[in-house]
């Protein structure tokens, strides 16, 4: 079934602190405070586009610290959304919020109203990049939080950021296996970017903070994605959402940005895997066909063909001729010699390695 998000942004709503890379009102291009009337309208109007029978549909609120906001105001929104969730329109609620907004009575609370769904805005497990940041919490709150989320039954989502100010690859890579540890259903990883009128414009602008290149970016998303997939943590997005405003010469001042940010790091790996492969299991000589289907073609080629260039330097191009054939899955790749045949998914890839 076809996963559909239906979502409602609460731009900077109950969040207690100004984190340096924050301005949600750019991001989410949200100015508005949201009723519990919009929550109806915009459930509406994407259940109007959908075929329930063949969907799965959750309703998201994003964009500020959820459970922070005035009691009656969460339950005013969280109402409207289990209604739909009563008669069966949508099939689960999910909130995004701080870790040191949770605690019993907010879970009790959430859990009347059938939220199953709570990300925590983790974004480091560097108590030093927090201070940093802003951000009025510690690792420590992160790991109470979750620890509680998962006692309650609900299914946990934990968000990091990579190249935050203070941090370093190193500090990336700890905060992936921390979070590891922690066991969440499911992971999104944001690079950095420099958004407009936040105190992290203002270092930029004064040479105090130097993002990360896209490269650099894909690099480290890269080796977090291996690292989630063998720990079989599902990723569940990679890079901001794009809205019409939020492009990089508008709200986006600098920083790794790109509209398709994923595609890029499944490119990176797939490209990776095929250079691999044709290394380790196939002579000098051999022709290999490689098929797959057009969905993972698209993944192998993007960006202008940037990865599979790249990968092409790395081995002797005649020795490989593309085909297309869309009973494979996305991610399986099929290497084929008059002699020899080799099937596998990225997935499995990724889990073999060493």
């Amino acid at each position: 079934m076809k996963h559909y998000i239906i979502p409602i942004f609460v731009p900077h709503k109950g969040c207690p602190h100004d984190c340096i890379f924050c301005n949600q009102k750019k991001i989410t291009g949200q100015y508005k405070e949201i009723t519990s009337n919009d929550v109806e309208d915009i459930i509406y109007e994407h259940l109007s586009t959908i075929n329930k029978n063949e969907s799965y549909i959750e309703v998201s609120f994003y964009g500020g610290s959820f459970t922070a906001i005035p009691l009656s105001q969460q339950n005013e929104l969280l109402a409207v959304a289990k209604k739909f969730l009563e008669q069966g329109k949508i099939d689960a609620i999910r909130l995004s919020t701080r870790p040191d907004y949770i605690n019993h009575d907010i879970l009790n609370n959430l859990k009347s109203f059938g939220v199953k769904n709570i990300e925590l805005g983790a974004q480091s497990m560097d108590d030093d990049v927090l201070k940093k940041l802003c951000r009025g919490h510690t690792s420590e709150d992160v790991k109470n939080a979750s620890r509680l989320i998962k006692d309650y039954g609900f299914n946990l989502g934990l968000q990091m950021m990579i190249g935050l100010y203070g941090d370093t690859e190193e500090k990336d890579i700890k905060t992936a296996e921390e979070i590891i540890k922690l066991q969440p259903n499911f992971v999104r990883i944001y690079p950095t970017l420099v958004v407009k009128d936040t105190y992290l414009e203002v270092l930029y602008n004064n040479g105090f903070y130097k993002p990360l290149e896209i490269d650099e970016a894909v690099n480290i998303s890269k080796k977090l994605y291996k690292m989630f997939v063998k720990n079989n943590i599902y990723i569940m997005r990679i890079g901001l959402q794009v809205s019409e405003d939020f492009t990089l010469g508008k709200n986006v001042v600098a920083g790794p940005f790109h509209p398709a940010f994923r595609e890029l790091v499944e490119s990176k790996l797939l490209n990776e895997m095929i250079e691999s492969i044709i290394h380790n299991y196939f002579s000098e000589t051999d022709i290999v066909n490689i098929t797959v289907s057009n969905k993972t073609l698209s993944k192998i080629y993007s960006d202008k063909k940037k990865y599979f260039f790249d990968m092409l330097k790395q081995i002797d191009s005649k020795k490989i001729v593309i085909k297309q054939d869309n009973a494979l899955e996305t991610f399986e790749i099929l290497f084929e010699t008059d002699e020899k045949r080799k099937n596998m998914s990225l997935f499995e890839f990724i889990s073999n390695e060493g």
